[in-house]
């Protein structure tokens, strides 16, 4: 699976982003449309990560729902 089948499903998705990501709304979980570049911006956002940190865990999200 990629993001663009993560994108396509994010509905399905999104539960499962929220619980893995608890700090986010669900206004900024349904924001981010399962694109990998605002995920990433957000969870920088959010958690104050570096934009690697943050694409490491959008890419173990994506491993572990794949």
């Amino acid at each position: 699976m990629n993001w663009d089948v993560v994108e396509g499903k994010w509905d399905q998705f999104k539960g499962n982003a929220k619980e893995k990501w608890g700090d986010l709304t669900d206004d900024e979980v349904t924001e981010m449309e399962g694109k990998r570049d605002k995920v990433i911006g957000k969870l920088q956002e959010k958690y104050g990560w570096t934009k690697e940190k943050a694409e490491e865990e959008a890419d173990a999200f994506l491993s572990e729902h794949a």
